[in-house]
């Protein structure tokens, strides 16, 4: 008989090991001697590696709540740039039989034009500026922010347009006729033609606050500039 064959010893191979103690960070050795960082605590699929989003979903509501009402308050100054600012219309009065007929005094002026003009260039000048304000002030940003720019905007914009008309000529063109006597020149009251002119605040407010955003926002960090062990990648 022959005694069993004992399998030989496996080789001495020397596992991994820390030149280094510490829970938190510890560099490891491969067999080949390379040295590689080992993953923070706290590293896996569990862990993040970013920060805190912002001051919380309430808090974000509570702000972009007083920049709506600041924006609202804002078009009663435009409403009081636009009243100064935009050309006067000229209406002329004159009896025909025993009734009142006003018409354009200039026919082929372009001062209508002229007042949706200055009301859109004041808006887009408001919607700029109130995007750089809110940006200085809050530059983190975030969607109750833009929502709070949109409508704020927009409510600016129609708090302008009647603040603006009540305080134009009156809108009684026949009584003004009246009240000033025939073939006398007399403005005619405040009025938009073009409607989206509402929307220049806003859409200007969007975009300037979009561009700075894009520009001098603070940015997250990649989680994928650095390999799983420190290493870059």
């Amino acid at each position: 008989m022959t005694a069993p064959l004992t399998p030989p010893p496996p080789p001495n191979r020397r596992p991994w090991h820390s030149s280094r103690p510490g829970p938190d960070s510890r560099p490891l050795q491969d067999p080949h001697g390379r040295s590689r960082q080992a993953p923070p605590a706290g590293f896996g699929h569990g862990a993040t590696a970013y920060g805190q989003d912002g001051p919380g979903l309430w808090t974000e509501i509570r702000e972009a709540a007083l920049a709506t009402v600041a924006l609202t308050l804002a078009g009663a100054l435009l409403g009081l740039l636009w009243w100064r600012l935009a050309p006067h219309v000229p209406l002329v009065g004159n009896v025909t039989g025993n009734s009142w007929v006003v018409y354009l005094k200039d026919t082929e002026g372009e001062q209508a034009i002229g007042v949706d003009g200055t009301f859109t260039l004041l808006a887009l000048a408001f919607g700029a500026v109130s995007a750089v304000v809110v940006f200085l002030l809050r530059r983190r940003g975030g969607v109750p922010l833009v929502v709070a720019l949109t409508a704020g905007g927009l409510l600016g914009s129609l708090l302008a347009w009647r603040l603006g008309v009540w305080l134009g000529p009156d809108a009684d063109v026949i009584a003004h006729a009246k009240a000033v006597g025939e073939g006398v020149t007399f403005s005619a009251p405040l009025k938009l033609g073009a409607w989206g002119a509402l929307l220049a605040w806003p859409l200007a407010a969007l975009v300037v606050h979009l561009g700075l955003t894009a520009m001098f926002g603070p940015r997250d960090p990649d989680p994928y500039a650095e390999g799983p062990y420190g290493e870059s990648a």
